[in-house]
C-alpha cells in the first residue's frame, strides 16, 4: 500500500470509528466541542512550573480512551508526525532556565527541565483532545456544533468540504502516481523534470472534480449552507456529562 492509499485508508477508518455506537459517541457534539475547547484552555493556563497540575489533566483523555474504546497505541501511531513537533516547543528551556530546585543522585533538576516537560505535556494533551474529538464525533456533527456556536457558515462549509473531499484529491494523486510508475518501471520516486507537469495535471483534475461536486450539490438543493440531519437538542445525560467534567477541571485548577 502506497503512502497516499494509506492516508485514504486512515481517513475512512477515522470516519468508521467516529460513527460507532459507543456511549461517548452519542453525547451531543456541541457538548464535546465545548469540552474540548475548555480542556485545552484550562490545560495551557497552568503555570509552566506546575507539572503536577498538568499531569492531573490527563484524566480527561484517559477517560475518553476508555469510554470510547479507542486504542492508545494506534492513536500515538497516527499522531507520530505531529507529537514530535509539539514536543519540540520546550526543548531548549533547560539551556535558558538553569535555576536548580532539586538533585536526584548526580542529576541536578532545574526549573528549565520542569518547564520543558510541562510544555511538552500541554502540547501532547491538546493534540490528544483534538484527536479524540474527531475520533468520537463525525465531521458533520462537529460542523453542526460549530454552527450552533454561530461560527460563519462559509468557514464551517470550507472545513467540512476540505475534510470530506480530501480523499478525492488523494485518489486523483494516487492514480497519477500509478500511471507514472507504469510508464517509468523501476524508478524510485518522481523525477524532478516532471514535477511541474504532474502538479498541473493534479490541479486540472482537481478543478474538474470540484466543479462536478459543486454541480451535484446545487442539484441537491445546496444554497450556501448544508442541512444537518442530526439537529437534536442536548438531553439530561449531555448536561450531566458537561457539568461533571467542568467540575473536575475546576477542582484540578484550584486544588
Amino acid at each position: 500500500m502506497s503512502k497516499i492509499d494509506g492516508a485514504i485508508y486512515e481517513i475512512h477508518y477515522m470516519d468508521t470509528v467516529a460513527n460507532r455506537d459507543q456511549w461517548v459517541n452519542q453525547i451531543h457534539p456541541l457538548v464535546k466541542l465545548l469540552l474540548t475547547i475548555l480542556y485545552i484552555a484550562v490545560t495551557v493556563s497552568f503555570s509552566k512550573y506546575d507539572l503536577a497540575g498538568v499531569l492531573l489533566m490527563g484524566v480527561y483523555p484517559a477517560a475518553l480512551f476508555v469510554l470510547g474504546e479507542i486504542s492508545f497505541r494506534d492513536s500515538i501511531r497516527r499522531l507520530r508526525v505531529v507529537l514530535p513537533l509539539v514536543c519540540f516547543v520546550g526543548l531548549f528551556n533547560p539551556f535558558f532556565d538553569r535555576t536548580p530546585i532539586a538533585q536526584v543522585g548526580g542529576l541536578v533538576i532545574t526549573t528549565g527541565m520542569i518547564s520543558m516537560v510541562t510544555l511538552m505535556i500541554k502540547g501532547v494533551y491538546s493534540v490528544l483532545a483534538s484527536y479524540l474529538l474527531i475520533a468520537t464525533t463525525p465531521i458533520e456533527k462537529i460542523c453542526y456544533a460549530m454552527r450552533l456556536l454561530k461560527i460563519p457558515a462559509v468557514v464551517v462549509t470550507q472545513i467540512q468540504l476540505t475534510y470530506r473531499y480530501v480523499t478525492v484529491l488523494l485518489g486523483e494523486a494516487s492514480r497519477i502516481m500509478q500511471a507514472y510508475s507504469l510508464r517509468a518501471p523501476g524508478q524510485k520516486g518522481v523525477h524532478f523534470k516532471v514535477w511541474g507537469s504532474l502538479a498541473g495535471q493534479l490541479l486540472l483534475r482537481s478543478m474538474d472534480k470540484a466543479n462536478a461536486v459543486y454541480e451535484s450539490m446545487v442539484l441537491r438543493g445546496y444554497q450556501g449552507e448544508f442541512s444537518y440531519a442530526s439537529r437534536k437538542k442536548c438531553g439530561a445525560k449531555d448536561y450531566l456529562y458537561l457539568i461533571v467534567w467542568v467540575i473536575i477541571f475546576a477542582v484540578i485548577k484550584i486544588r
